[in-house]
């Protein structure tokens, strides 16, 4: 009974602090992003640029560079993967966009340089946008059949339609109020003004979050604090709000839609608030990212009233459909990891990890699946265990597979593409961050390039022939 009541407490307070941490200044804007690009971008103009026919050297680079501005987790980038894939991009260039953002965006790898050196930074940009284009290419000629049975309709759109600037001003404030919630800016998180609110019992509250949702940063679990339990308040109204003022938007906007979009607006400047309990009370600190969260959501509404009220309406019933999708998915799929982390000590995978093996290099993958860290949290953890005696080789297959791949991620993806696409993914980002982690180990144990690189050039070789093959089987069919 006991191991049940600690497996539940695992669960809840890794759901606790997600919440809290990390779904507000991230996920929020994530959501209305998609929304976006679902209603107001027309279809040609993303099937131009990352569809099946579009050329490989136009629409990988393309998702691949799309991926570096976004500062975001394998959770995270789920409704903009899914805003562009049913917008008509094929399945290769989104998988690629869906590989990239969270594994090499230019924060990661500014994180990683300083933390770990420029060493591991080299490695995790140009292991990430081989693997990120490769498995892309992959999934594209091994599902080319069902992509293009996909997007048989959506073809008939006009070829020369394209972005209108109003949508693209509104897109460039969407994903400015995204990197304005994440980037760690020395301008934005500079404190510009501190408050102090008396309340004598603050400090008695955070001793009560503490006790049931302590901090164990060894397992990745953050806590809850008094700021954190208030958010999860607020997420809790605006759901309620949200449930008619969003959902049934698309019959025309009621009294609850305006409600709903400014507990949205409130909810996200008070998670870009600055807010410690202190003996006397509740210390509040107005920062840069406070300020531009705050400008940034009173800027929204009169750049969407360029719009037409039918194109408003369905932005915002696109926004609420992909957080009734991929919501319930990564709250129930954030639980069962802080369950499973219950269970997993990280003891466990030091023990076997600390030389350049198979084994080694699998146990880093399987590491970064079950033990999921928020976006840039992988960076101090693999420090950690750096310093604890693991090898360099399985390190990087963590570090390639942890931005990649969690539980709640491969739920949310197998809703979008289908279970079959979704373990295939999953299947080639573990076999390539295991084959990153021996190459990169092996190197770092003084085995010579000249070694290396006829493995590394036979393997791809192996992989092109296979598409050929794949290809040229698909013609014959056809041609029969």
């Amino acid at each position: 009974m006991e191991w049940m009541i600690t497996a539940l407490q695992g669960g809840l307070a890794s759901l606790a602090s997600y919440l809290a941490a990390h779904v507000l200044l991230c996920l929020v804007p994530a959501f209305f992003i998609a929304g976006a690009l679902s209603a107001l971008v027309p279809q040609q103009s993303i099937i131009r640029f990352l569809g099946p026919d579009a050329s490989k050297w136009v629409s990988y680079p393309a998702a691949a560079g799309a991926g570096s501005l976004l500062a975001v987790c394998s959770c995270t980038i789920q409704p903009l993967f899914a805003g562009i894939y049913k917008k008509g991009a094929g399945l290769g260039p989104a998988i690629t966009f869906l590989f990239f953002a969270p594994a090499a965006n230019i924060l990661a790898l500014a994180y990683t340089g300083v933390a770990l050196g420029a060493d591991f930074a080299i490695a995790r940009i140009v292991l990430a946008l081989s693997f990120g284009i490769g498995i892309g290419m992959i999934m594209a000629a091994l599902f080319r059949e069902g992509d293009v049975a996909r997007l048989a309709e959506v073809e008939t759109f006009s070829a020369g339609e394209g972005i209108p600037k109003r949508t693209l001003v509104f897109l460039g404030v969407l994903v400015a109020l995204l990197i304005a919630g994440t980037l760690k800016l020395d301008f934005l998180t500079a404190g510009l003004l501190k408050i102090e609110l008396p309340w004598s019992g603050a400090a008695a509250v955070q001793a009560g979050l503490d006790l049931l949702v302590p901090v164990n940063e060894a397992a990745g679990a953050e806590g809850l604090s008094l700021q954190g339990l208030i958010l999860i308040g607020l997420l809790g109204a605006i759901g309620v709000f949200a449930w008619k003022g969003l959902g049934q938007v698309d019959n025309g906007f009621n009294r609850l839609t305006p409600v709903a979009l400014a507990l949205t607006a409130l909810t996200l400047a008070f998670a870009a608030l600055g807010m410690r309990v202190t003996e006397a009370g509740v210390l509040l600190t107005v920062t840069g990212r406070t300020l531009a969260v705050s400008a940034l959501c009173l800027a929204i509404w009169p750049l969407a009233r360029r719009f037409e009220a039918w194109d408003v309406q369905q932005w915002l019933w696109e926004t609420w459909r992909f957080v009734k999708q991929i919501f319930p998915l990564l709250v129930v799929g954030v639980f069962l990891v802080g369950i499973i982390r219950v269970f997993i000590q990280p003891e466990w995978i030091r023990s076997i990890a600390g030389a350049n093996t198979v084994l080694a290099n699998l146990a880093g993958v399987v590491f970064g699946v079950f033990m999921y860290f928020p976006t840039l949290v992988e960076v101090p953890i693999a420090k950690m265990f750096l310093s604890l005696g693991m090898h360099p080789g399985p390190l990087i297959a963590y570090l390639m597979a942890d931005p990649e791949l969690s539980l709640q991620s491969i739920l949310i993806t197998s809703a979008i593409i289908g279970k079959l696409k979704a373990w295939t993914y999953v299947g080639l980002v573990a076999l390539f961050s295991t084959l990153a982690g021996l190459t990169y180990g092996a190197w770092v144990d003084g085995t010579s390039l000249l070694i290396l690189a006829p493995g590394v050039i036979g393997f791809v070789a192996l992989i092109v022939t296979s598409l050929h093959l794949i290809e040229r089987g698909r013609l014959a069919t056809r041609k029969e």
